[in-house]
């Protein structure tokens, strides 16, 4: 059992509180057995809104899943008090925006996609629906006339 943080970093322009919003944001993850080292070909996803039973009763995490190479039973699971916004200061620093608790299952490689949400450093200007695919986002915020953006999207995984 370990935990891994997934940590963020990138150059926020006058926008703060850049989150992953709602239980349906989706965790886009390559994961890896813990066990004979296999990496999912496939981006898969986590998200709070789903559990799956754990073998012999002993709870349930967000994914359980049988490796495909060495059929060990491995499971991930989202720590949902651990997920934290990041904000404006924040910018061009790496920091923990959330952490999975790891029975035998590794994310290796993160893909930001859809479902981020954010909202102007001065105006409190709500962004919704802003996409990270690209590492980059802009937008024009009405309130302070001023162009918002998240430019150069890192990311990186620490052992917590």
């Amino acid at each position: 059992l370990q935990r891994i943080g997934l940590q963020l970093r990138a150059t926020l322009e006058n926008i703060t509180r850049l989150r992953a919003e709602g239980e349906d944001f989706r965790w886009y993850l390559k994961l890896k057995c813990g066990n004979c080292g296999e990496i999912s070909e496939k981006w898969q996803y986590l998200r709070l809104m789903d559990s799956a039973p754990l073998k012999g009763g002993r709870g349930s995490a967000t994914m359980v899943q049988k490796c495909k190479l060495c059929s060990r039973e491995n499971s991930i699971d989202i720590l949902s008090q651990t997920i934290k916004p990041y904000n404006a200061e924040d910018s061009e620093k790496f920091k923990t925006i959330v952490e999975f608790e790891c029975r035998g299952l590794e994310p290796v490689d993160f893909q930001p996609q859809a479902g981020f949400a954010a909202e102007g450093a001065e105006s409190g200007t709500p962004f919704n629906d802003i996409n990270l695919l690209e590492k980059d986002w802009n937008d024009y915020d009405e309130k302070t006339k001023e162009s918002v953006g998240i430019y150069e999207v890192t990311h990186k995984f620490v052992k917590c």
